[in-house]
């Protein structure tokens, strides 16, 4: 297995303005070409952590996933970030894994930070997911979701949690 070259993401964002977030991250990420096989990002990293679920959702061929999507062909990379998303009457945190030029894998948070209300904003998710990238199988996570270890090592079927 070659190795993978991870870039994370951290940084200040402009709170629940999701097109100047975008912008701030495209000027972050351009450069990088050729440099990483994999870009985090954090989560909500279009909004900021906010419960303002139904008027900042988007779909899933909202802006956010555009942006994705545009970020990952030019890289050459897979990008992984929530974004808040409305489906089916429910609003989720959704992790969105973009590959450049395939199918997206989607993972929805599943332990909701209750602390700052987050479950009565959101749905949680029910399915544990891999995500598979150049030869490495990745467990897709969101935040709060690390502080539930068993959710995470009751099998054996990833190599990057």
């Amino acid at each position: 297995m070659r190795d993978l070259r991870v870039t994370l993401v951290q940084s200040d964002l402009r709170w629940e303005d999701a097109e100047a977030n975008r912008a701030h991250f495209t000027r972050q990420l351009d450069g990088l070409q050729g440099s990483t096989d994999l870009v985090v990002l954090p989560e909500m990293f279009t909004t900021g952590f906010s419960m303002r679920s139904a008027e900042l959702a988007e779909n899933m061929d909202g802006p956010a996933m555009a942006w994705m999507r545009r970020q990952a062909a030019a890289l050459d990379a897979a990008l992984y970030g929530s974004v808040i998303i409305e489906e089916h009457g429910k609003y989720l945190n959704r992790g969105l894994f973009v590959k450049p030029g395939e199918e997206v894998t989607v993972y929805d948070k599943r332990h909701l930070f209750r602390f700052a209300n987050e479950t009565d904003h959101f749905s949680p998710g029910k399915d544990r997911v891999v995500a598979e990238w150049r030869g490495w199988r990745i467990l897709l996570q969101i935040c709060f979701d690390l502080r539930f270890p068993v959710f995470s090592r009751n099998r054996n079927d990833y190599d990057l949690a």
